[in-house]
This record gives structure tokens, C-alpha cells and sequence, in this order.
């Protein structure tokens, strides 16, 4: 049942500069919906197009919404805004998307088995028409970055732009993507709402016109987004893990240390276990202050790690560092006194200056964020957090 003025459907297409396939997909769009009885609107959202994309659209019967602020993301935001439907499907105005499968998106949600729905790009022939570079490496490498950042897998495309979705609990998870990351945004906000997201193969065809895709740069936005989103399940989960076994085969060097056989080879634990511990310890720092300081991170992670935004933790980590540094000089000039009165070195030498060698990095690492948070961005109360990442 739809409200009064509302529709049950809306079709929500960002636009920039796409006037060869915008009136195809809008045409498409229509009569997929009154093919199958549903009453909807295709609303075109044009992004400062100059090639007469807009006109195109209203001629094919969409309502063109117009949108100022330049991306991906403003475009989606904006016509999710204006949209009439209780359920709305975004897609492309490109022709990539085959707006025929719009009922099979529908379905689920209008069934209430579902509140997110994902057409994804699945079979040889549909991953064919994707470039190389996306088929093999962008989109794998997303998805599975965005499976850390829900908690688990959720769908096998989390890069499909083909979506069905009840407006009012999406709605709920206040997107602010501006650019292409926003498809990972939603995602994972809800996932992390408990929303119900389902998969249906939906195809994809060979685009119309020149891609506005930027692979680095979008790349780069999205795993920007991904990290403040979710630090703790990218940063500081494998940070823990790779200080514990830091901790573990460090402490193997010093029990075994004419190395580990392995086969024929001889393996000495303790060069890795310094590199883990550092990088270890590096991860855990930045997932804190991350996930302390994003405005996109839930609430529930800010509050976990509310300790990195108080006062005293750049004085912590200032005298923590302080006191590695000084364990790690101690040790060295320890073996250096052995060195210069040319006695045996230790049988655990080589362990004591690996470990040396780590605490002055770590030290290092974490006198720097103390002297870099505490006097060049000084905080106020636990409630004043000066620098939040915002994603616009």
C-alpha cells in the first residue's frame, strides 16, 4: 500500500554526462515497472552535465533531479532525498546494469525477506565485460576488506551498484559518502545495523559512453572509508595478532637461538618477530585513535576505544615510548660494553639486539604520537575530540 504522493518504486540514477544511454535506461526502467505492475518513478539526479543528459531523461519520462555537489555518492544521497517510493532501486545510467531484473530486486523486500538487496555480477560471461584490473583485483580486493568490516561475508559482489532497498530503514544509517565508496558505506553500516542483505544475480553489460571511474583514486576513498568505518576489525584485530606472535617467536629466538630447522634450512624466528611486533604495535595505535576519532565509526566502537581521545593518553604513550627507547639502549649498550672488551658474545646475542632493535622502534612510534598529540593538537574534555574525520 503506498501513502498518498508516494509511489511504491522509485528508480534512482546518478547522471553525469551520459545523454547516449540515459534515455535507453530510463525507457527501460518504465517499462520493466509497468511490465510487472509495479507503480514507481525513475528519477535521473544530473550532475552538472553539459552534453544535454538532463533533457534526454525527461524526454524518455524521468523526473531529473539536479545536484549540485560533484560525486558518485552526492548524486545517490540526492536522489534517495527526492525519491516518492517506499522502495527505492539505485543503478547506473550507463546501460551496465539490465534494468529488466528490477522486479527479481524488488522481490525479496517487497516480500519483507529482505531489507538490502544487492544484484551481483556473478556468472563468466556477465565478469567478462568488467575491465581486468576490476574483475581481478579492485573488486576481490573491496569485497573482501568490506567482509572484515561487516563481521563476516555478506554478499560475493560488495561492489554492485544494482540495489533494492526499503527507504526507511536504510535511511536510518545516514550515508555520507560523496564519491563511488558510498556502495561500500552502506554496506557496511547495514550489516553492522543488523539489516537483512540478500544477493541476486542481475548481470552486467558493457557500459555506454567513457567510464568516470578513477581506479586510484576511488580505490583510495574507499579504503579510507573502510578503515574509519571499521578500525577495529582492520587495524587493531590484526595488530593484536601479529604482536602476539611478535611476542611468541621472539620468545623462541631466546629459547632456540642457533635458529629453528626447517628441512635443510635454518630459520631464525627472531628478524620476524620484530618486524611483527612493530608493525603490530603501529596497527593497534592508529586503529585506536581511528576508531576513537571517526564520525563514521559506530558509536559502540567510539565508546570501546573512548580512552585514546582523553587527555592523558598522548602522555601515556609519550612516557611508554620513553621508557622502550631506554630499555632498548640499555640492551644495546650492554652488548656493545661485550663488543669493545672483545668478550664472547652471548649465546642469545643476536635475540637481545633484535629485541633492542624493536623496542626503539616502538618507543619511537609512540613518543612521536605523544609529542605530535599532545602539544601540535592539544585536547580538551573527553567530549571534545578537536579532529573527527568526516567523509565530506
Amino acid at each position: 500500500m503506498t501513502l498518498p504522493g508516494r509511489v511504491a518504486v522509485s528508480v534512482v540514477l546518478p547522471c553525469f554526462n551520459e545523454a547516449d544511454s540515459v534515455g535507453l535506461c530510463v525507457k527501460e526502467a518504465r517499462d520493466t515497472l509497468a511490465g510487472a505492475g509495479i507503480v514507481g518513478e525513475v528519477v535521473v539526479v544530473d550532475n552538472g552535465s553539459t552534453d544535454g543528459s538532463s533533457e534526454v531523461a525527461e524526454a524518455a519520462g524521468a523526473r531529473v533531479v539536479n545536484e549540485k555537489r560533484r560525486g558518485y555518492g552526492s548524486a545517490l544521497r540526492a536522489g534517495f532525498a527526492a525519491a516518492r517510493g517506499d522502495i527505492i532501486v539505485m543503478a547506473d545510467a550507463d546501460s551496465t546494469y539490465d534494468l529488466t531484473k528490477i522486479p527479481d530486486l524488488v522481490a525479496p523486500v517487497q516480500r519483507d525477506d529482505a531489507d538490502l538487496v544487492l544484484g551481483a555480477r556473478l556468472d563468466a560471461a556477465t565478469r567478462r565485460t568488467m575491465p581486468f584490473l576490476h574483475r581481478f583485483v579492485g573488486t576481490p580486493t573491496l569485497t573482501f576488506l568490506v567482509a572484515r568490516a561487516c563481521g563476516g561475508k555478506v554478499v560475493n559482489d560488495s561492489q554492485s551498484g544494482f540495489r533494492a532497498f526499503r527507504r526507511d530503514k536504510v535511511a536510518l544509517l545516514d550515508v555520507r559518502s560523496t564519491g563511488m565508496e558510498l556502495a561500500s558505506e552502506m554496506l557496511i553500516r547495514a550489516a553492522r545495523a543488523g539489516l537483512r542483505v540478500r544477493e541476486v544475480p542481475a548481470g552486467y553489460r558493457e557500459r555506454i559512453g567513457q567510464s568516470k571511474l578513477n581506479a586510484v583514486g576511488d580505490g583510495w576513498r574507499h579504503l579510507q572509508l573502510i578503515l574509519l568505518l571499521a578500525p577495529d576489525l582492520l587495524l587493531i584485530g590484526p595488530g593484536a595478532v601479529l604482536v602476539l606472535f611478535g611476542a611468541v617467536f621472539a620468545a623462541l629466538g631466546f629459547l632456540r637461538p642457533s635458529g629453528v630447522e626447517v628441512g635443510s634450512l635454518r630459520w631464525q624466528p627472531v628478524f620476524f618477530s620484530g618486524i611483527a611486533i612493530v608493525l603490530g604495535t603501529q596497527a593497534l595505535l592508529a586503529g585506536a585513535v581511528l576508531a576513537n576519532r571517526s564520525s563514521v565509526a559506530s558509536g559502540a566502537i567510539r565508546e570501546r576505544f573512548a580512552f585514546a581521545g582523553r587527555p592523558g593518553f598522548p602522555g601515556r604513550c609519550l612516557a611508554a615510548g620513553l621508557g622502550a627507547i631506554a630499555a632498548g639502549l640499555a640492551i644495546d649498550f650492554v652488548l656493545f660494553i661485550i663488543w669493545v672488551q672483545d668478550n664472547p658474545q652471548p649465546s642469545r646475542g643476536q635475540a637481545l639486539a633484535a629485541l633492542a632493535h624493536s623496542l626503539l622502534i616502538v618507543g619511537g612510534t609512540l613518543a612521536s604520537f605523544g609529542v605530535v598529540s599532545r602539544y601540535l593538537f592539544p585536547q580538551g574534555d573527553d567530549d571534545e575530540v578537536a579532529t573527527r574525520a568526516t567523509m565530506d
